[in-house]
């Protein structure tokens, strides 16, 4: 009963309460109704059909079969929905969000938290929504004093052994518990023993459990077993002693593992590194994306201040679904960490001593002037942005050099066809292959999110799985076909027992690993490839599932930039090195008398061997564009400030070509996206995948002799791969603990 009724009661006095002695003073009216006010009684006007609703979420309805529609009513407003939906899906279309905790959307349906009860007409009683087929002509109805009874009950047994760990609990503000409560519960609870306690699991470095917290909706243990691939997670015990925990004690070692975070709709699973940082009324976010790897994750930056405090994932369908690798998700602190301040000049006695910007240059230009032209090198790192990577090789180029590649691409790789370097199916559509051929690839650690859509696929339609590569740990069923181009050879031969898998699907895909760029020789690899994917027609006006996995954020634009250097030797005999972020670079090829100017935002690799050291501005400090490994171009977007003195690359390069008398025509983003899209137009369209045009006959045919040495594994440490988690010390406790054989 509401504290309203309650009040209203106290306030009207009722006469069957009343003092018999006090009833003679109250004239009592009796009511008599007229024949008139009877007959408009007994003939009560049709209700009007209630205006349509928007859909929850923006949801829409796609009909793959005109004739697979029915017409369901949700509180009394027809919706035309496919079969096979469920009544929550109806509900949702039709504008009404119905309450849950167990279901979700891309995880199977368990029907275990009854929260989302609704009342169907000719049922004896509430059903969950979220199981139940909806059938032609079905009456849903959403809002009946029984469902609201129904989920009332629910919530007071759920409540029953929640601790009240509100305002110490990080899901504070953004829990649906909390909100659900608010909504559908009741405003006391009745329950008065006492409440029942789990003793916390230990997950590892990344997931903060409090059991007791947990509402066994079982949606971490049908993400870990669907999405992730991992049987880590289960439910132990019954009735009131259920728990959620690992079958014997081990950490849970998925690299997708810090998604449980986000589905977990209680505080029993929050985020390590967060705990107790701040709330989240209390952040900004900024919408971003991520360049840890060449998929480019939709993510949402939160921050307080100067300081990123988490990174969240977006919704991309096409991309990353509603889901980001561990590395993505927790790699944030290195921001803060090991960064570079101020421009610095490496003196006589071997230290650096801060300057101001205007020496720094000044000496960096006059070096330049003095190196003989062919001398002169620039590398991209992998985390450059396009802009950046168009004023370096603008810059280089009004020196007289051309020796300008980014890293990770290799020297000599070809740049002609767009289709030679990138996923020519998109990640979404590899969920259509059917047979996967992997060569000199590990996706599950090059590229996670990409590995997940392959999990999803192999799920899905037992999908056929071959590698080609070094004894790796898949998530799904495959078969290990070879260690090196030996086997490679076999299959394009039409000797190997997997042919027959490749010459029988319908649409077969075959993932280059882009580790290949980097052996002597890849052209008589991809030549191979090539032969595999004229006989298995892997390539059709219909379907193209020639793929190759790039491994860094800046390799895709770099090819599109021309990136490509003259000479293969360039570095050996180089003078004056520009290191635009580049730390994977095998300094050691570098002569000892070669001048290294090392811009960029951390004190990585490549800080140890300059002489000049410029600060420049990290991922989450700048727009950027940057393209993924499907041809996707994305922006990033400035979440906090720059540190120190630190400025954009490309604003560097240029103050550079002034101070070096070769001004670069261009001072704005605007001007350098004009100057990009007069080289790669694709690179200026945002959001938007442009696809290759595939012509493989334009190829000229490669005699290279193939080396039979067997592919290595091109990422060692799948949690630091570049400067910004080799900085970050959750990524180090990572690398201690979970990758501990």
């Amino acid at each position: 009963m509401g504290l309203g009724m309650l009040a209203s009661r106290v306030m009207r006095p009722t006469a069957s309460k009343l003092p018999r002695n006090l009833l003679s003073h109250f004239h009592i009216r009796p009511i008599v109704s007229t024949p008139e006010s009877s007959a408009a009684q007994a003939q009560p006007e049709p209700e009007p059909t209630p205006p349509p609703r928007a859909p929850v979420a923006g949801a829409r309805v796609h009909f793959k079969n005109p004739d697979d529609a029915i017409e369901v009513f949700v509180d009394g407003y027809p919706v035309k929905i496919p079969k096979g939906m469920t009544v929550l899906q109806a509900c949702e279309v039709a504008g009404v969000d119905i309450p849950r905790f167990c279901y979700h959307s891309r995880l199977s349906i368990a029907g275990n938290c009854r929260m989302c009860l609704v009342e169907v007409e000719k049922s004896p009683k509430p059903v969950a929504s979220c199981a139940m087929p909806a059938l032609p002509g079905m009456k849903i109805k959403t809002d009946t004093p029984v469902a609201k009874k129904a989920r009332e009950g629910v919530m007071e047994f759920l409540l029953m052994n929640h601790p009240l760990d509100c305002p110490i609990c990080d899901q504070g503000g953004e829990c649906d518990l909390q909100d659900q409560s608010m909504a559908f519960g009741s405003d006391r609870g009745r329950f008065t023993e006492m409440k029942r306690s789990v003793v916390d699991k230990n997950l590892g470095p990344l997931v903060k459990t409090v059991m007791t917290r947990c509402i066994q909706c079982t949606r971490c243990v049908r993400f870990a077993t669907e999405v992730a691939g991992v049987q880590d997670l289960g439910m132990l015990g019954r009735g009131s002693g259920e728990e959620i925990g690992t079958y014997v004690e081990k950490l849970m070692t998925s690299e997708l593992s810090g998604n449980v975070i986000d589905i977990c709709p209680v505080g029993a699973l929050t985020s390590k590194p967060f705990a107790f940082k701040a709330r989240n009324w209390e952040l900004k976010g900024t919408e971003t994306i991520d360049v840890t790897d060449a998929v480019g994750s939709n993510i949402r930056i939160d921050s307080r201040g100067p300081e990123v405090l988490r990174i969240l994932p977006r919704l991309n369908e096409d991309i990353n679904e509603e889901w980001i690798s561990d590395k993505t998700r927790f790699f944030y602190d290195g921001l803060k960490r090991q960064r570079l301040n101020d421009p610095m000049i490496r003196g006589a006695d071997g230290r650096f001593k801060a300057v101001s910007w205007r020496d720094a240059l000044a000496v960096v230009a006059e070096v330049a002037h003095q190196t003989k032209p062919e001398e002169i090198v620039g590398i991209a790192g992998q985390l450059s942005d396009a802009e950046s990577m168009m004023a370096l090789k603008d810059f280089l180029n009004k020196m007289g050099s051309n020796n300008v590649w980014c890293e990770g691409n290799g020297v000599n790789t070809d740049a002609d066809l767009r289709s030679g370097y990138l996923m020519n199916s998109g990640i979404a559509g590899l969920e259509k292959a059917d047979v996967f051929l992997l060569v000199g690839t590990q996706p599950r650690v090059e590229a996670a999110m990409v590995n997940a859509r392959i999990q999803k696929t192999v799920r899905a339609t037992q999908a056929k799985v071959g590698y080609i590569g070094p004894a790796a740990d898949f998530n799904y069923d495959h078969q290990h076909l070879g260690i090196g181009p030996q086997t490679l050879i076999e299959i394009a031969e039409g000797r190997h027992p997997f042919c027959s898998a490749l010459l029988n699907a319908k649409n077969p895909a075959i993932i280059v690993g882009a580790g290949l760029f980097e052996r002597k020789d890849k052209d008589a690899i991809f030549s191979a490839v090539e032969t595999i994917s004229k006989y298995a027609k892997v390539v059709r006006p219909d379907w193209n599932g020639f793929n190759v996995l790039l491994l860094n954020a800046a390799q895709a634009a770099a090819l599109d930039l021309g990136l490509v250097p003259e000479s293969g030797k360039s570095i050996e005999s180089a003078k004056f090195v520009y290191l635009m972020g580049a730390d994977d670079v095998n300094m050691e090829k570098v002569p000892v008398d070669a001048f290294v100017v090392y811009q960029g935002h951390h004190g990585d690799r490549g800080v140890y061997r300059a002489n000049v050291i410029l600060p420049a501005a990290a991922f989450s400090e700048k727009e950027g564009t940057y393209e993924n490994t499907e041809g996707c171009v994305q922006q990033t977007l400035p979440a906090v400030p720059t540190v120190g003195d630190a400025r954009d690359d490309w604003k560097i390069i240029r103050a550079l070509s002034e101070v070096a008398g070769v001004r670069l025509p261009y001072d704005s983003l605007g001007a350098i996206r004009s100057r990009i899209k007069t080289v790669a137009p694709n690179l200026v369209h945002m959001d938007e995948r442009e696809p290759a045009t595939f012509s493989a006959s334009l190829k000229p045919d490669f005699s290279h002799k193939m080396s039979l040495t067997a592919f290595g594994s091109t990422i060692e440490n799948f949690y630091m791969t570049d400067s910004i988690t080799r900085a970050s010390k959750i990524m180090a406790q990572c690398s201690a603990l979970l990758l501990k054989k």
